[in-house]
């Protein structure tokens, strides 16, 4: 058998097993892992560093299809090389509940899947960022621990996607040249053919925004594998068009839409068998082709059992610093520093804006934690993102530790959650409130996977003033605390911020947005306690001797207005307590008897808040009363929109007075 014919053997493997497990679950697209399935034969028998035997390997090569609806590409390659979780039994139960096989790649449900895709755009952006940290790894480690390329399979979809350019802009402007985009170049989507919606010259789009460019027959083996050894030694990142035929072998539907998102039918798929020269039943490979691969599997095991035996003999403090920062640990000290910056606060009581609070905070945690990235989608100065212990990243210089996003919120924040993914480092990037609207979608994901990205948002409500209600967030707070498993902090003071950060760092499986103020905000915490009370969500500020009549409940910036109200509620002898409520997620996972505790028997509940009413019921009651907001924002100076919407320690003395009155 000659080499191509080995290939072509190997690559109908993935062909039919796609397209076999796609027509047994009646749902999937076969058209992708058919059609490129000769790009991937080539680049995991050749190039790709990877041991499925150690899949967890450092210094492995990261594989993202980017175009994630043809994740039975993925998943036929797993099988055939051997990754232990996907076997022959998950291959057939393509899209079925309790199997790994998901309709679109999920990270975490099986080695070998390197981030979560489907979401077209992002698993391309997430490679950005997995190649960032690549670099920024290998420039505190160097090329004997750290020197690994990032490979991408992506589709028309993807490059069509506005998320895109922010990505490829930045790795073009960062010189990111271990990154190799291969673009299956079919020239059709859902709708059908690329002509009907686009006529954009990728090659030059991609040549514009800083990057080597090649095209190659997606067909030919050896013209893949020419391309792919050009990009591995280009200076800038690679764009590879690989011309492909979409559902390549189906005899009727090659080429076209039909065999993008459906099965191929009985009858298509005996046709594609038999055009293809595959005799082989369904779910069977045959064992010469199967020992290939498997063959294939086994390729980079010395290099990584090389790379092992490295690490082995670096240095103590090398090798043990290393092993810290990807296992995600976080470096001892940490908490004493906190601790002891805590104390400090709460006898200095700074009167400073959360988003300063911040930035004190990070200067004290990026002198500990090396491993933090900060970074901000052009607002450094607004969202107070860097300190002093991080310098630039710069194209070719990868030594600092603060990127300058641009104005990419969305490409910031899926590169922040391909860094965390990558491993070995902590990804924290700013941007306004407001603007999460731009990066949801890359924070859901962040939250749908289990990562640690650390998204710090300033200019947190109206409090921000004159820019008005495009930039003043209202439903922001509500529609992130909505997103499952994904944390919202939003403290009242330093002492706060600094918890805040404290718990950011530790959520290791939970993404967290930090809501911070442009306006200064007085201590409220001026009693040192050793317990970060931010951690458990929400807890009493201030209490009364007695029972009390009310509990105002708040959250950052209205929490001196919950306390002055308190003040005046105090002298007209009805008794009040405060409860700071930083974080609703973290409160409902307090233990029942706490919740209880805090949230206590006052026969009247209010909430104060720069936002809307949206989720404080949990807390409240559905009788409770709320002072917030109702509609969009105005532009005016903070003092004045505080009063003309009615949030104010006024208003929350009077409505607690009405309630009172009502009986």
């Amino acid at each position: 058998m000659t080499s191509r014919e080995l290939h072509d053997r190997m690559a109908n493997a993935i062909r039919f097993l796609s397209a076999d497990a796609i027509e047994k679950a009646n749902s999937g697209h076969p058209g992708l892992p058919m059609g490129a399935a000769d790009v991937a034969t080539v680049l995991f028998t050749r190039f790709l560093a990877y041991d499925p035997q150690k899949p967890d390997w450092a210094d492995r090569d990261r594989f993202v299809l980017s175009a994630g609806h043809g994740s039975m590409l993925l998943y036929s390659l797993l099988y055939l090389t051997g990754y232990e979780d996907i076997d022959l039994d998950q291959i057939k139960h393509f899209r079925q509940l309790g199997y790994r096989t998901a309709g679109h790649p999920e990270w975490g449900h099986a080695a070998g899947i390197e981030t979560t895709t489907g979401p077209l755009g992002q698993g391309l952006s997430n490679a950005v960022g997995m190649a960032l940290a690549e670099r920024i790894l290998n420039a505190r480690f160097g090329d004997g621990l750290v020197d690994h390329y990032t490979y991408v399979l992506a589709g028309d979809g993807c490059l069509m996607e506005g998320i895109s350019q922010e990505a490829i802009s930045l790795a073009g402007h960062l010189r990111l040249n271990k990154l190799i985009v291969i673009w299956d170049d079919n020239n059709i989507s859902i709708d059908g053919e690329i002509s009907l919606s686009d006529s954009t010259d990728q090659r030059a789009r991609f040549a514009a925004s800083g990057w080597n460019t090649l095209a190659v027959d997606g067909h030919d083996a050896e013209a893949i594998a020419a391309a792919i050894e050009a990009a591995r030694r280009s200076d800038r990142p690679t764009l590879i068009a690989a011309r492909t035929t979409i559902g390549f072998g189906a005899p009727t539907k090659a080429g076209s839409s039909k065999v993008h998102g459906s099965p191929l039918g009985a009858e298509e798929l005996a046709g594609a068998r038999a055009a293809l020269g595959w005799e082989a039943e369904p779910f069977v490979v045959p064992s010469d082709v199967l020992d290939a691969w498997r063959l294939a599997g086994l390729r980079s095991a010395r290099e990584r059992k090389e790379w092992e035996k490295r690490l082995a003999a670096a240095d103590a403090e090398t090798r043990g610093e290393f092993e810290r920062r990807m296992r995600g640990d976080l470096p001892a000290g940490l908490d004493e520093a906190i601790d002891a910056y805590k104390r400090k606060l709460a006898a200095d009581r700074p009167k400073v804006a959360t988003r300063k609070s911040s930035e004190m905070a990070l200067e004290v945690i990026n002198g500990v934690v090396p491993e933090t990235i900060g970074g901000s989608a052009d607002l450094t100065g607004s969202n107070n993102t860097k300190t002093s212990q991080t310098g630039p990243i710069r194209p070719g210089d990868y030594s600092g530790r603060y990127v300058y996003y641009g104005i990419r919120e969305h490409g910031m924040a899926a590169a922040m959650n391909g860094m965390a993914l990558h491993g070995g480092v902590i990804p924290y990037g700013g941007t306004f409130l407001t603007f999460s609207d731009y990066a949801r979608p890359a924070m859901r994901l962040a939250s749908l996977m289990g990562i640690r990205s650390i998204f710090v948002m300033t200019h947190d409500s109206i409090g921000l003033g004159e820019d008005g209600p495009t930039h003043q967030p209202v439903e922001h707070l509500a529609a992130l605390r909505a997103i499952p498993n994904h944390t919202v902090l939003r403290p009242a003071d330093a002492v706060e911020a600094a918890e805040a950060w404290q718990v950011a760092l530790k959520s290791v499986r939970t993404p967290t947005t930090l809501a911070l103020t442009r306006q200064n905000l007085p201590a409220v915490r001026t009693e040192h306690t050793d317990e970060n009370l931010t951690a458990r969500g929400a807890y009493e500020l201030a209490g009364t001797d007695g029972d009390a009549k009310v509990t105002i409940f708040a959250s950052g910036s209205e929490v001196e207005i919950a306390l002055a109200a308190r003040a005046v509620l105090d002298k007209r002898g009805v008794a009040a307590r405060v409860v700071s409520v930083p974080s609703f997620e973290l409160f409902f996972q307090q233990e029942e008897a706490y919740r209880a505790g805090v949230i206590g028997a006052a026969p009247v509940r209010i909430a104060v808040e720069a936002g809307i009413r949206q989720g404080w019921d949990e807390i409240i009651g559905s009788d409770g009363l709320f002072v917030g907001m109702t509609g969009f924002g105005a532009s005016g100076r903070i003092e004045d929109l505080y009063r003309h919407f009615g949030i104010t320690a006024e208003a929350v003395v009077a409505a607690v007075e009405k309630r009172l009155a009502r009986g």
